[in-house]
């Protein structure tokens, strides 16, 4: 008879899966319920560190309700994290309305997210601040699975499969250069 090898608690090393609920001020923003569990490596920073850090000890079926402080989340809000963009220097094809979220990439490759959070004028307003920057998030999580990583896995930190697909590069270059000259002149 074969030993079983998988682990039996969330600890580092160890590839979790997980269902979970994410809400915030009584919204649910994120949920596993019509999708697969999220899957990651425990203790690798794939998830937000004060989820990962109340999982360790963790069994499978076991749920919890957890509460994390912006400060074990995404921050507090940068006030520096702002950029003033002039109208004009935006594709046509981008609606300059507050709420719109963009993909820009710095002139090292790096990807990062802002949001329009103003327009007045000929000026337009980026917040490159995460979205849920300053909440506290809620989470309802059920440990469904738990298993030894691969070796590539490790070796890389994160797991691999379909939860983990390469991050679209097809960006508009001319938005891209946008930013990078503005970025310069700040």
């Amino acid at each position: 008879m074969e030993e079983n090898t998988n682990p039996t608690i969330v600890a580092d090393d160890v590839v979790v899966s997980m269902d979970y609920t994410l809400t915030v001020n009584g919204e649910v923003l994120d949920s596993s319920e019509e999708t697969d569990p999220l899957e990651f490596l425990q203790g690798h920073q794939n998830i937000v560190p004060g989820l990962e850090r109340e999982l360790y000890g963790m069994k499978i079926g076991e749920s919890k309700k957890v509460t994390v402080a912006p400060e074990d989340a995404y921050g507090t809000i940068d006030k520096d994290a702002f950029l003033e963009i002039s109208r004009d220097e935006f594709p046509e094809d981008i609606p300059l309305e507050v709420g719109v979220e963009l993909d820009l990439r710095d002139d090292e490759g790096e990807v990062m997210s802002a949001t329009i959070s103003d327009v007045q004028g000929d000026m337009v307003q980026l917040d490159l601040n995460h979205p849920l920057a300053g909440e506290t998030l809620q989470f309802d999580i059920k440990i469904t699975g738990l298993r030894i990583p691969t070796e590539e896995e490790l070796e890389h930190g994160h797991v691999h499969g379909h939860d983990h697909e390469d991050y679209d590069e097809d960006f508009d270059d001319e938005f891209i250069d946008l930013v990078d000259s503005e970025e310069e002149q700040n």
